[in-house]
């Protein structure tokens, strides 16, 4: 079974939907799904499971991407994911969490071809991509190129 299908079964699984479904969705007998869940602790029934692991995230027993169980550390702040995959890849699949403040966008013209771009958080930068500070760093037309 590959890294992908485990993510989708874990998804599918976490949204409610039983066996035999994730099985045919993913491509895998529902006797593969079923092993892989209780080898997990995602088995039992898909609403009762999907409703305990929602309890679980909201008290900081599970990690808020994959359900899996989390010990808290003793001091410091509590853990919200189970690694650094996982935060991740929640960060990426939920952009509009990330709370952007309005007083750190900066309007600037690009140096190299004179278009407007917004900078998030960097009032002194030069250029609107990668390529545009290569051309201008390196292509001068005084060198010749």
């Amino acid at each position: 079974m590959t890294a992908s299908q485990e993510k989708q079964i874990r998804e599918l699984r976490m949204r409610g939907i039983g066996y035999r479904a994730i099985g045919s969705v993913v491509g895998v007998s529902r006797d593969i799904v079923r092993n892989f869940c209780k080898a997990r602790g995602l088995e039992g029934y898909a609403k009762a499971l999907t409703k305990n692991v929602m309890e679980q995230m909201q008290s900081g027993e599970a990690c808020f991407y994959c359900g899996k169980r989390m010990e808290q550390p003793y001091t410091g702040r509590p853990r919200k994911f189970c690694s650094n995959q996982c935060r991740r890849d929640w960060w990426k699949a939920h952009p509009e969490a990330v709370e952007k403040r309005k007083t750190a966008v900066y309007q600037q013209t690009c140096a190299c071809c004179g278009i407007t771009f917004e900078a998030y958080g960097n009032r002194n930068r030069k250029y609107c991509s990668h390529n545009c500070y290569i051309k201008d760093r390196f292509w001068r037309e005084e060198n010749g190129i």
